[in-house]
């Protein structure tokens, strides 16, 4: 056996590319998508390395063209979750027991091949699955997702280095141990990134995972998987999980070495999900761990002394880019009276200029909305505010799914602070603006801080120091994630750890060592080196 120590040099985040036209990245990734358009493949089941079929298939279309039929994937039917437990059961010995070294070298590993010859290909799957554009894919499917790897690795490393104080005549040191049992991850469409680190994550501390992908994202996960098999790593250590959530979930959840979630997804799934796991609380070898990234109705807050170009930027980029489909995506606004005139103009102006549609077009900055039940949703919402007395769009409002599911940017003004669309999370590109007056600052904080069951992520814009640490203080608990004169989405691993309380989730951080302390359970090893040959202490020799 080996005695070295093994040290993980501190990762950079991975470049982001342009695709500037006429680079080569451009003509590489623009030759993949026609690759991948042009054909239509089956996705099996896979466990254990066998391949399944069930003959119960679902679909994968692009988003913004129905017709194009990107796959067919094979649903599992409850045998087919049985055997995924029983394979990631019997992987979990030899995979706990390899050294941790080793299993960082199949993440980093992982890493430079998504760095290089898969970039292409989950780019563009991606983009033709999820309707992202080319920089939304590349700062997802690649970069963050890259980040991912690298950085949890050393933060493995650094988790693995922490060690209690030893007293002379002993060794105190922590054991670092996989959970006993397997976890359940549940990934959501909108990030590549998500749906590659939730299950990654406790596997690369030694856990096995069955992982519970989007059915709308089945497209960019079967690449993934691709990505992790070529990569070396073992069969049955990740199990991805095709089909309906009523299949998988209970037998999942009810097995007695059910050993935690990791979650991103609504947060009434969520809730649905932790009442199914207390219901089998007595069933367990152990208690779950239970981390989940949920909700958001996410906030710009703009104080008078604020620049209004770049707060009006923010404003548009936080709400429209990707559709409004980020959890972080802003989508209600504050604005003082003063500056309202000069926001409103230059954010009817831009918008107007925003153009949406097919994302092979690079020119084109929003594609559509992820399936018809969110353009339904969204379109109902809309219609609402346009027949609302204390409502009306400013710009945009327009919906269309003839073609594919599309919602133009839209930004309503309320004079009603808990309007239904200051409160409801839509998920969409719908930005709902409310206009205070500028003596209103701290009771205007205060309503935001108020409003909305959810605190993930928010931003205020202001030169004025004394108003932001005036924001940051009332608003501590509003979100998990707050950034001043900045959008309020693109976290970025190892810079800003990502997760929010109240109804947004546990806030257990990922892309940091918060997140991965999650899955695994200390144990602390005392050594003694001199045990003592008698019972009897020094204050027992005087009465």
């Amino acid at each position: 056996m080996s005695n070295e120590t093994f040290t993980i040099p501190k990762p950079r985040n991975e470049p982001v590319k342009e695709y500037r036209p006429g680079s080569p990245e451009k003509k590489a990734l623009k030759a993949k998508l026609e690759e991948l358009k042009a054909k239509t493949i089956e996705i099996p089941i896979i466990i254990d390395g066998k391949v399944y079929k069930s003959g119960k298939l679902g679909e994968c279309r692009c988003p913004h063209d129905r017709k194009v039929l990107l796959a067919k994937y094979h649903m599992m039917e409850p045998k087919h979750v049985r055997l995924a437990i029983q394979a990631a059961l019997r992987a979990r010995k030899q995979w706990a027991e390899m050294p941790w070294n080793a299993r960082a070298a199949i993440f980093l590993k992982i890493a430079d091949m998504l760095a290089g010859p898969y970039r292409d290909t989950l780019n563009a799957a991606t983009m033709l699955c999820q309707s992202k554009t080319v920089h939304q894919a590349e700062i997802d499917a690649a970069c963050e997702l890259i980040d991912f790897f690298r950085f949890n690795a050393y933060y493995m490393q650094r988790i693995f280095e922490d060690h209690p104080d030893s007293a002379p005549g002993m060794w105190n040191r922590l054991e670092y141990r996989p959970l006993e049992g397997f976890i359940l991850a549940i990934t959501p469409f909108n990030f590549t990134s998500i749906a590659g680190n939730l299950p990654t994550a406790p596997a690369m501390m030694g856990n096995v995972v069955l992982w519970k992908c989007a059915s709308s994202a089945v497209y960019s996960a079967h690449f993934l998987q691709q990505l992790f098999h070529d990569a070396g790593l073992p069969d049955g250590v990740i199990t991805l999980m095709l089909g309906s959530g009523s299949v998988i979930g209970p037998p999942v959840i009810a097995h007695p070495y059910f050993n935690g979630i990791h979650f991103t997804g609504s947060t009434g799934t969520f809730n649905g999900l932790w009442k199914d796991v207390v219901s089998n609380i007595d069933k367990y070898k152990t208690y779950p761990r239970i981390v989940g990234e949920t909700g958001g109705k996410d906030f710009i807050f703009v104080h008078p002394s604020a620049d209004p170009i770049a707060a009006s930027v923010g404003i548009i980029r936080g709400a429209f880019e990707y559709q409004g489909q980020k959890c972080s995506a802003a989508s209600r606004a504050y604005i003082p009276k003063s500056l309202w005139p000069v926001i409103q103009k230059h954010m009817v102006d831009e918008v107007k200029t925003i153009k949406m549609g097919d994302v092979m077009d690079f020119t084109n900055f929003m594609g559509a909305v992820i399936d018809e039940a969110s353009f339904d949703k969204l379109s109902e919402a809309i219609e609402f505010t346009k027949k609302a007395k204390r409502a009306k769009i400013l710009v945009g409002g327009g919906h269309d799914k003839s073609k594919g599911f599309f919602i133009e940017p839209t930004v309503i003004v309320t004079t009603d602070p808990k309007f239904r669309t200051m409160e409801e999370e839509l998920f969409g590109p719908v930005m709902t603006v409310y206009i205070y007056n500028d003596k209103d600052y701290v009771k205007t904080l205060k309503l935001c801080d108020q409003t909305s069951r959810y605190a993930l992520t928010g931003a205020i814009f202001a030169t004025d120091r004394d108003a932001i640490i005036q924001a940051e203080k009332i608003l501590i608990h509003a979100a998990g994630n707050f950034y001043i004169n900045d959008k309020p989405t693109g976290a970025v691993v190892g810079q800003q750890p990502f997760g929010g309380g109240r109804g947004s989730g546990t806030n257990d951080k990922a892309g940091s060592a918060l997140n991965l302390l999650k899955w695994v359970t200390p144990r602390t090893i005392k050594e003694t080196f001199v045990p003592p040959k008698d019972y009897r202490y020094a204050f027992l020799g005087e009465k």
